[in-house]
This record gives C-alpha cells, structure tokens and sequence, in this order.
C-alpha cells in the first residue's frame, strides 16, 4: 500500500435493489469500467446536444458484494499498513439511501453483516496477538460533524471543539477525547455507544438517514520489544461516514443545505489538488475539509468507496456521484512510515555510544603510549592546576601551558576569561575609589562628639538604623499579633481541609465543640465490632446501633461533622457581630443624616452667607459631612464583610448538611448489612476472609446469591455466531441494548415527572 507518486484508490458499491436498471447502468466484464446511459430529453427541441452515455474508469467494482469481499478488497490492505506505520484513510461517498453508512458500520442485528469498522478492530486486535515482538497501544476517537459544528461523540457536551494546525503539516481537532482500548470489545461498547449518539432522520429512501458526517478515528503506536532501537511507529487510520447528497425541503432543509455546502466545499477541495497549476488549496472552506486535511492528498494511504443507488430514477445522482469519484482518482497521494524517536531510549543509546567511543580512545592511547591520559570531567586538582599555570603565563614566569585533551584546551579559555574578568573589576574599583576621594568634603562634628564619615553610623542617617525602644515594642506586638492569628488559621485548617472532600461528609451528633483529643484513626478501631461478634437474635434497635456506629465505624466521619460544627458556629458569631455592627453604622447614619437636614433647615431659616457666590458652611455642618462621610465608607467595607462571612456561613451550612447524609448512609448500609442480611450471604461475604460486612452495598450482597444460578451465555454466541470470535461482538451488541432500554427508561420517568400536574396521575412503570 505504501509507495511515491500513487493514487487514490476508487471503489463503485452499488445498493442491492429489485429494480436494477440494466438498460442504464452495465459493468464491463474487466470489473473496473461503469458505462452510464441516459435518454435524451425530447422537450429540448431538434438541436439537443445534451450528453446521453458516461464511462467511468474505477479500480474495482463491487456488486451485489458481502461484507467480508468488501472488507478484504477495500480496507484489509489500508488497516495492515497502518500497522507498520502508514496513515490511512477510508471515505463513503454517495447520495442518501445508497449504502454508505451500511458499508462503513454495518448492522447490528448479525455478525455477518458488520461493516468496515468492526472488521478493522478485529483485524487490529488480531494481528497484536500474532505480533509478538512488538508492543502495540490502540486509541479511538468518535467525531462528528453536524451543521458544520463539531460534537466528540464518546463525550456528548464535553466543550467547544476547534480544529487547529500540527507543526508536520497535519491537524488535529483539540478537545477530541481519546480512548485507550485494550481488547475489541472495548473497542465495540465505544463505536457502539458512538453510533447511538449520532444524527439521524427520516427520508424518502431511508428511515434512519444519517444527518452528519462522521469520523471513526483508530490511534495506533507501535514499539519493539526486542531492539533496543529508540525508533517507533505510529499511525492513524480515518474511517469517514460522509452524509449523503440530497434535495430535501421541510424541516430537514437546514440540514440538507450544510450536508450540500460542506460537500461542495469537499469537491472544491478535490478539484484544487488534481489541478497542478493551483498553488493555493482551500481546506478551511468547512470544517470536513479542514479535518481530513492530512487525509486528502496527504501522506496517506486513501480509499474512496462511492456508493450508488441502482434504479433508474436515480440516474442523475449516481453521475454525479461516478463523476467524484473520477475526481477523487486523479489526486496524488504520498505515503511514508511515521516514525520517530523515544528521547528516553535515544538518551540511552547515545550514553552507551560514548562509553564505547571512550573505550576506543583508551585502546588508542595505549597502542600509541600516552599513559596517564583522562578524557573524563576535570577534577578540583586538574581545575587548580590549570589556574596557576594560566596565573603564572600572565604573569611571566611560566613559557607554556601543557595541555592533553580538549576537556583542558576549555578549562584554559574558561580561566583565561575569569582573569579578564577579575582584573576589569579591580580596574573600576580603583577609578571609583579615586573619583570618590577627590570629592570626599571634610566631615562635620555633631553635637554629641560623633563624625559623620563614609561607612560610619548615623543616628537617622544611611546604612544601619537602629530603632527607639517605642519602635522595637511596636515590631515585637505586631510580630506577635502576626504568629497569634497564624496559630489561629493552623488550628482551623484541618477542619476546612477535610470538610472540602466530599467522601468525608456525614452526619453526627449536634454538639459544637472539637474532639481534637479524643479522635482515633480508622486503623485503631476496637476488634470487638458488632459486625465482627456472634450475630444476635434479634437486630438491635437503630438508636443503640446508631451511638455504637458513630463510637466504632463512624467515628472518624463523626469527628469531621463535630469539626464543622464548631467551624460554622465561628462563622455565624462572626456574622452576628458583623451583623450587629452594620446595623449600628446605619443608625449613626440616619442620626447625622437627620442632624445634618436639620442644620440645613436652621441655616436657610436664618439666611445664608455668601463668599463669591458660594454659600457658606457652619463648622458644626462641616463636621457632620465629614463624619456623614467617614460612616458611609465604614458602611461599605463592614458590608462586604458581611456578605463575605455569610457566603462562608452557607459553605459551612452546606457542608455540615452533606456529612450528615453521609453519616446517615453509611449507618444504614452498615446497619443492613450487619443485621439484616440473610445467612447464606453472610456465607458467602466470610468465605473469602477479606471481605465483611459493611463494605459491600445491599444490592450487590445479595447480587452475590443470584450469580451462583447464572451461567455465562458463551454456547449460545457460538451457536448464534458460528465461531467463538464473535463473542467480543455480541457482548458489545447486548451492552448496546442494555444502555438503550435504560435511556427509553430514564426519558419514560423524566417524561411523567415534567407531565404530573394538578389532577394528572400517571401510573408507575
């Protein structure tokens, strides 16, 4: 599949039909020739030059082809390449109800019938088992694309999602999930779920048309087990379910106009790489374009399937679905291996090639007797042996320098430079110190005997200040302050900490105080639980259960809610002081706001003074203003405050409500599962001896009784499938089944929920 200067390969499938139109459509007998007819249209008048016959050169022809002959001819070779590295790429192509999405998935309901991609992850997964040498690492993604916006299917609402460029000239869609599969049926329950998610609808020549296109994406990355080699491969194989090309009105119209653009974009795209003389090719047109960018004339190994519809009414879209696909044909493709290289392993290697190159170098010296030499890092003695040779060269007394390898050849540059270096600091040390003695003045006495002078201390001048003792008390209490609200902050972090887990939040007693002392790991837990004791009689009551519980099991659990309390009962004192002072602030405020009316009210009753035309303001109006001021800003900040302390009071609130629940649970299922479980489950959870009560749930303990009566369908998958390799197959079907009669379920109960009214009863499934 892999060479320079190929193709892409082109398929014609055409849809099983009881009214073939044989007049209008014929195979040659050399299975790669379609001859199309049509008849002229007689309402064009004498002079009709209108085309009437059409051959069409593909590289196979499969009609009336199973499953399997498709598979084998069309994506066998594609999918074996991408095991030694080669991308590929496999794309239906037709108008809807021609077969497309039949060919690429197949149905469900048969074994025999499964499409190109269930045959591919079998095909994969088939050849990692017979590849022992290698190890072999299997990812899928599941993209669709509908009304040109992209949605990952194996993740629905999992965010916006954009298709951006690669540095080696490819793309990739960023926030596209990856799933790592280890066996195909994995594989299976994702294309499965995948396929259940996607856009369908109803139409003329399909009930179930499919209303988006589709990428099925298959990761594989391939590493020897038996070379040492840092080299590996990967590859990445599309499988690409286009929509098909309609004429459509109605509510379907909007769909029909993106499937239709997106597709004409496509042929745009196709049209621009088999034209040589085009320089530029518009990809980013739409977003299918850009997507399969490295996929459309790439280094890719690409297939193109088109799919036909045989009757005679459809003549004009099987044309123009031959004249794509002849299109498609003429665009060069270049396949190459994606290889590349393990840093960790490369590393590796080029430390063991520099060992050896050491060895050889060893081997060399010996064989020309030079004894003694190193071509390891330089020691401490061989660094200061160096600097007093370079120290002595500079200064005359040494002729040369002995050097031995190119390890010394650097240390002597590199010694050369510090002493360049150290003799340009002692240069502008002494220009500094000359500059600053010829504008050195003559010092002036203080009145205490002491001489300001260069370096010397000044009361409150530069260099060291020393504090009055009003000074260091004032350090000492803030300091002190400082480590008194820290301890405070360190006591109450282990009770937030552990109220942020939501697996630690339960429900206890009402008392607010910590038992800090008092609390004991799950570990230290006394041996004589009840689950552990003889089984009485008769369950004891939930009360005395319950104060056991909360002393035993549910001690830690216990602890955490008393933590919370405490913590909440902090923040709600603090609220009400908060509370409390605001309150205060704005009574102040409305006493000087009426004040400073009233003062108003008394100056104009008495007439006012004016200076330049302003009014003049009494001191004691000026000062209320300017409390009236000073409140209004203290207001403000004691405000928010408040409403920050009572958004940490409903955290507290919430918290404490979430660990009883939690504590409430936890008794019930200890308490059910102690007291109330029947005796051959009781059996069954002290057989194994690490299992006990208390840590499975109810449902699975007596799930436990029932598994013993059920035995694995396996004899009724071979018989349905015929080979035991259809097991993988059918398990991932009844999964598929399974999660559609819970979905039909769960809308059932959210339907009677949202249609109960004043009146309205609906029945319980």
């Amino acid at each position: 599949m892999s060479g320079n200067g190929r193709k892409v390969t082109v398929y014609v499938r055409t849809r099983p039909t009881a009214k073939f139109a044989q007049e209008f459509i014929e195979y040659l007998p050399d299975g790669q020739t379609v001859v199309l007819r049509q008849k002229k249209d007689c309402r064009r008048g004498v002079v009709n030059n209108q085309l009437c016959s059409w051959s069409f050169h593909v590289d196979g022809v499969l009609h009336h082809a199973p499953q399997e002959e498709v598979y084998n001819r069309v994506a066998r070779p594609v999918v074996l390449a991408a095991l030694e590295g080669y991308n590929g790429t496999i794309m239906c192509f037709g108008q809807t109800g021609a077969g497309k999405t039949y060919t690429m998935t197949g149905a469900t309901e048969s074994y025999k019938q499964r499409g190109i991609i269930p045959r591919a992850l079998k095909e994969v997964f088939a050849e990692i088992k017979r590849r022992h040498e290698s190890t072999i690492t299997v990812r899928l993604s599941f993209l669709e694309i509908y009304n040109e916006t992209l949605v990952d299917l194996l993740q629905p609402g999992h965010g916006a999602m954009t298709v951006v460029e690669e540095p080696g000239g490819g793309v990739c869609v960023k926030g596209l999930s990856l799933h790592p599969v280890h066996n195909e049926e994995d594989a299976l329950n994702l294309l499965f779920e995948g396929e259940m998610s996607r856009i369908v609808g109803d139409h003329a020549l399909n009930r179930n048309s499919s209303r988006s296109h589709c990428i099925f994406s298959i990761y594989t990355e391939s590493r020897s087990e038996t070379s040492s080699d840092a080299k590996y491969v990967s590859s990445k194989v599309n499988l690409v379910d286009l929509a098909g090309s309609e004429r459509s009105e109605g509510q379907v119209l909007k769909e029909t106009v993106y499937i239709n653009k997106s597709l004409s974009f496509l042929e745009q795209t196709i049209l621009a790489l088999t034209d040589r003389r085009r320089e530029h090719v518009p990809y980013r047109q739409s977003k299918l374009t850009h997507a399969l960018k490295d996929s459309l004339g790439g280094n890719c190994n690409m297939v193109l399937v088109a799919n036909i519809y045989g009757e005679a009414a459809q003549i004009e879209e099987t044309v123009s679905t031959l004249r794509f696909a002849s299109r498609m044909k003429r665009v060069q493709i270049d396949p190459s291996v994606n290889e590349h290289i393990d840093p960790v392993l490369h590393v590796k290697k080029l430390e063991k090639e520099i060992q050896l190159l050491k060895q050889e170098l060893y081997l060399q010296d010996i064989v020309a007797n030079r004894t003694g030499m190193s071509y390891d890092r330089l020691s401490e003695i061989q660094v200061a042996e160096i600097r007093w040779q370079v120290k002595k060269y500079l200064e005359g007394n040494l002729a040369d320098i002995s050097i031995g390898s190119v390890r010394q050849i650097q240390e002597v540059f590199a010694q050369f430079k510090l002493a360049m270096q150290e003799q340009e600091r002692k240069v502008r040390a002494e220009l500094s110190v000359n500059t600053t003695v010829e504008e050195k003045t003559e010092p002036t006495a203080e009145p205490g005997g002491m001489k300001e002078g260069i370096g010397e201390v000044k009361g409150q001048g530069f260099g060291l200040e020393l504090a009055g003792s009003n000074e260091k008390h004032v350090v000492h209490r803030t300091k002190k302050a400082k480590e008194n609200q820290a301890g405070r902050v360190k006591q109450a972090e282990p009770a937030l900490t552990q109220k942020e887990d939501p697996l630690l939040t339960s429900e206890g007693d009402t008392e607010g105080h910590k038992p800090e002392n008092n609390r004991q790991e799950p570990q230290g837990l006394s041996s004589t639980s009840l689950t552990e004791q003889n089984r009485p009689d008769s369950p004891p009551s939930k009360e005395e259960a319950f104060e056991d519980f909360k002393l035993e099991l549910g001690l830690e659990i216990n602890c955490i809610l008393k933590e919370n309390k405490a913590v909440l009962i902090e923040c709600r004192t603090k609220l009400k002081m908060l509370t409390d002072g605001v309150n205060a602030v704005k009574r102040e405020i409305d006493s000087t706001t009426s004040m400073l009316q009233k003062s108003r009210e008394h100056r104009q009753s008495r007439g006012e003074f004016l200076s330049e035309g302003e009014p003049v303001v009494e001191e004691a109006e000026l000062a209320l203003l300017l409390q009236l001021r000073e409140l209004r800003t203290r207001y403000r900040h004691e405000y928010e405050e408040l409403c920050r302390t009572r958004a940490e009071v409903n955290y507290c609130q919430n918290l404490v409500d979430q660990c009883r629940i939690r504590l409430l649970t936890d008794f019930e299922i200890w308490y059910n599962e102690s007291f109330l479980l029947p005796e051959k489950v009781q059996v069954i959870l002290k057989s194994g001896g690490s299992i006990r009560p208390g840590l499975v749930p109810v449902k699975e303990a007596l799930a436990l009784e029932e598994d013993e009566q059920n035995q694995y369908p396996q004899l009724h998958y071979e018989q349905a499938a015929g080979s035991f390799s259809a097991i993988a197959f059918y398990n991932a079907n009844r999964k598929l089944h399974r999660r559609s009669s819970n979905r039909v379920v769960s809308q059932t109960r959210s339907f009677r929920k949202h249609s109960r009214g004043p009146g309205i009863k609906l029945p319980e499934s």
